[in-house]
């Protein structure tokens, strides 16, 4: 599926192309909304994820143009703005969904596969998550490895808890990034191999599991049942 990716923040473009790519999305990127319906005709974009406000500019007053396409894209309207009116004004000028920031990578996925006409499935936490040796108590946040109390830290916490969730599946750096720190902007260190590292060292060899980095990829849980 092929992305266009606008918004007149480089930096949040440049995050944003390099997680959904690494999720296997075709991305490109526009930082000029004078040049977006251009863009649209050239690239032939299946979605736009489009930021409402480029400076001073409303990107809604573009909709029209992208929507009267022979193969108009889907928009996905993102904004700094949480607010009713706002959301039903953009709906109403024809964006398709609409996404408030900051928001949750593992969101932003569910909205593009629901745009894309794909199955996107939605979990609940229940009240305990358990996975080779490990348990959370997800009310008390405590992990327990096979029946010890685990030392950790908020952080450590929240990434060992994704991980598991997200058991032998490949995590790349910038989901990450945006659950565990929600953030949308890569903070140029490598504070993910650091916290990595620690739960390495905090999770007993004997609990089924182990974290594995794939070079370019990201990281994966690996449960060996």
């Amino acid at each position: 599926m092929k992305l266009l990716i606008a918004d007149d923040e480089k930096p949040l473009t440049d995050f944003l192309a390099r997680g959904l790519s690494a999720e296997g999305y075709q991305c490109s990127t526009e930082h000029q909304l004078f040049n977006l319906t251009a863009r649209v005709k050239q690239d032939k974009p299946d979605i736009v994820i489009l930021d409402r406000m480029f400076g001073q500019q409303d990107s809604i007053t573009v909709l029209d143009n992208l929507k009267a396409l022979p193969d108009s894209p889907m928009v996905l309207l993102l904004t700094a703005v949480d607010d009713v009116r706002e959301r039903v004004q953009g709906l109403k000028a024809g964006a398709d969904d609409y996404l408030c920031k900051p928001f949750d990578f593992d969101e932003l996925l569910a909205r593009i596969m629901a745009l894309g006409r794909r199955v996107s499935v939605s979990t609940s936490p229940a009240n305990a998550l358990t996975l080779g040796g490990l348990s959370f108590d997800l009310e008390s946040r405590i992990v327990y490895a096979c029946g010890e109390e685990l030392s950790l830290t908020r952080i450590e916490y929240q990434l060992l808890q994704y991980l598991v969730e997200s058991a032998n599946k490949v995590l790349s750096r910038e989901r990450i990034i945006s659950r565990v720190w929600q953030s949308q902007s890569d903070p140029m260190t490598n504070v993910v191999d650091v916290y990595i590292s620690r739960l390495r060292q905090k999770v007993p060899k004997d609990t089924l599991i182990d974290i594995e980095t794939l070079r370019g990829n990201g990281y994966r849980l690996n449960y060996r049942a």
